[in-house]
């Protein structure tokens, strides 16, 4: 593919992505806190401690460290994952009247799509998550990737080097491998449902 070509297509992605995985669902959250809607915040709160996900990877790709093209592929099988997981949730959503649950569907069904599109079109970029760091850096298909999180830097971190905002996301990634373990090892495991409470 032409790397112009490339570049518009991940530059959409990344657009898509900043809507519908932290935008739209920031704006849900708020209205079913309004509205009380406890499955709702609920499906929304576990949507955020998987979503949280992507923020790590966009330090981890501001560093050009290349386990992020890992994460950035586990991250948008998670999510889907994270919105359909919970049947009792899903029939409560289903179940409840009114504009926010279908809204809730409707975003649920988005974020679906495109994460499992993204996913998709990340299998094969995969091969930079083997590479060295310059070799990484020297291949512009796989630099076309960070351009974006180079541009949060710029935008957030300026005066911050990339490889202390690397630190931070390693950091983040082995406290949030810690979390997922712990929660699918022993909680899950032994409380099954309730190990959301």
């Amino acid at each position: 593919m032409p790397e112009a070509w490339l570049s518009t297509l991940v530059w959409m992605y990344y657009r898509v992505a900043v809507l519908f995985y932290v935008l739209v669902p920031l704006g849900l959250l708020v209205w079913a806190w309004s509205q009380r809607a406890r499955a709702v915040v609920t499906l929304l709160r576990i949507y955020w401690q998987v979503a949280s996900l992507l923020m790590i990877n966009v330090y981890l790709m501001i560093a050009a460290l290349p386990v992020s093209f890992w994460v950035s592929f586990l991250a948008q099988v998670l999510m889907p994952v994270s919105l359909w997981f919970w049947l009792d949730l899903n029939e409560e959503i289903v179940e409840r009247p009114g504009l926010l649950a279908r809204v809730t569907n409707i975003w649920r069904w988005i974020v679906t799509w495109a994460a499992g599109l993204g996913a998709v079109a990340m299998v094969p970029f995969l091969g930079c998550g083997l590479k060295n760091m310059p070799a990484l850096l020297a291949d512009a298909q796989c630099r076309v990737w960070l351009a974006a999180p180079w541009g949060y830097r710029e935008w957030f971190h300026r005066g911050t080097s990339p490889a202390d905002l690397g630190f931070w996301g390693i950091v983040g990634l082995i406290v949030y491998s810690f979390c997922l373990a712990y929660f699918l090892l022993v909680r899950l495991a032994k409380q099954g449902r309730t190990a959301l409470s």
